[in-house]
């Protein structure tokens, strides 16, 4: 039912009806078909002020009309700095992006707050409406197709330098600078890696020399190899990944993973890496001073096959930084969003970026931004 509507004059003469005719209240109101309790309040409102009583329909009193005024100023000025954090950052950007940003919100905000916010006119947006989008911008959407793909490929771990090596490997000719930029515009951001970089404070090996020296760089398959374990937390507890990474090619050779860290656990690790690549000739194996490494069943297999045996110095992740690297990689891009139930449910999941993503397809920096797997195909390796 549709709410009634009375305008000033009526209000008054009802009034005028009670107060200067006499008739009572309940007879006026059943005369004028009104509510008995509307008209009392039409009544108390014309005594409290018999000037201005009964705003409305251009009849607002002054004050009234200022309020509403600065309700209206405030609410402008609250939407505006709204739209400058909505949108921050906009006004370094052109024309294009701030009509893109009003079309999308135009909904929320007066298009003539928009416009006034972000310095564009009403007239020049609504021409960019109507207006067919440029050449530019049409390539813009195709190549922003290719940097979607690109970073949800990656499980959206791909920063702006893989991102533009595939869009590049896929035949499209553009900029590094462009790829940020269409990153940018559509929230797509790697995900950023907690932890800093460790101090490098530490003593010198008292089990095995440090062979390796920071040199992380070999000329061949199967001259440096470096190893560790690290630890996933699931639901049944900890699982204990180790792994084997050549370092000619920063593929992982070798993994194991277990439930418990014996030194069956780095054996296995280092046996499947030997296994894959076959038994090395000359070959350097660097690790951590941890009691796996150092045990009596791990130094047998190190002998057995002919194994130059190297540890960083005592407390020093940096001695053993390349393997640090891929770990890091593994909880940053795979592991830490993730809640395993079981550690079945991790080990398959580890499995997975190991031999699924990181050696077959994840660029890496070192290697010109192929993957190792490219990388030594392309070295004619593989």
């Amino acid at each position: 039912m549709q709410r009634r509507k009375f305008s000033r004059e009526f209000k008054l003469e009802a009034v005028r009806l009670v107060k200067e005719r006499g008739v009572a209240v309940a007879q006026a109101a059943r005369d004028l078909d009104v509510h008995e309790n509307v008209l009392r309040k039409w009544v108390r409102e014309f005594a409290a002020d018999k000037q201005d009583a009964f705003p409305g329909h251009g009849q607002m009193k002054a004050e009234q009309q200022e309020i509403q005024r600065l309700r209206r100023e405030v609410a402008k000025l609250k939407a505006e700095r709204d739209i400058l954090k909505k949108g921050r950052g906009l006004l370094r950007e052109g024309l294009d992006m701030r009509f893109t940003f009003i079309a999308k919100h135009r909904g929320i905000w007066p298009v003539s707050w928009l416009c006034g916010a972000l310095g564009v006119s009403r007239s020049g947006f609504h021409a960019w409406l109507v207006r067919a989008p440029s050449a530019r911008a049409r390539s813009d959407i195709e190549v922003g197709r290719k940097v979607r793909a690109s970073f949800t490929l990656s499980d959206r771990t791909y920063g702006a330098r893989r991102v533009w090596r595939d869009v590049l490997a896929d035949g499209v000719d553009c900029g590094l600078h462009r790829i940020e930029r269409l990153m940018r515009q559509q929230g797509l951001r790697a995900r950023p890696r907690r932890r800093g970089l460790p101090k490098d404070h530490g003593g010198k090996s008292v089990v095995a020399a440090n062979v390796l020296d920071r040199q992380f760089v070999a000329d061949a398959p199967n001259q440096k190899w470096v190893a560790d374990f690290t630890y996933i937390w699931t639901a049944q507890g900890w699982l204990y990944v180790a792994a084997v990474i050549d370092l000619f090619s920063r593929r992982v050779a070798g993994w194991s993973m277990s439930a418990t860290m014996p030194a069956q656990l780095v054996a296995d690790a280092m046996m499947m890496a030997i296994w894959r690549r076959g038994k090395p000739d000359a070959l350097l194996h660097h690790s951590d001073q941890g009691s796996q490494y150092t045990s009596e069943q791990f130094q047998r297999l190190m002998q057995d096959n002919g194994v130059t045996c190297s540890m960083s110095r005592s407390g020093n992740c940096w001695d053993n930084a390349a393997m640090e690297s891929f770990f890091s990689s593994l909880k940053t891009e795979r592991v830490r969003k993730k809640v395993y139930q079981s550690r079945d449910q991790a080990r398959a999941d580890v499995f997975d970026y190991i031999e699924r993503f990181y050696n077959p397809t994840r660029r890496h920096s070192t290697l010109g931004y192929l993957s190792p797997i490219d990388f030594e195909r392309q070295a004619g390796v593989a």
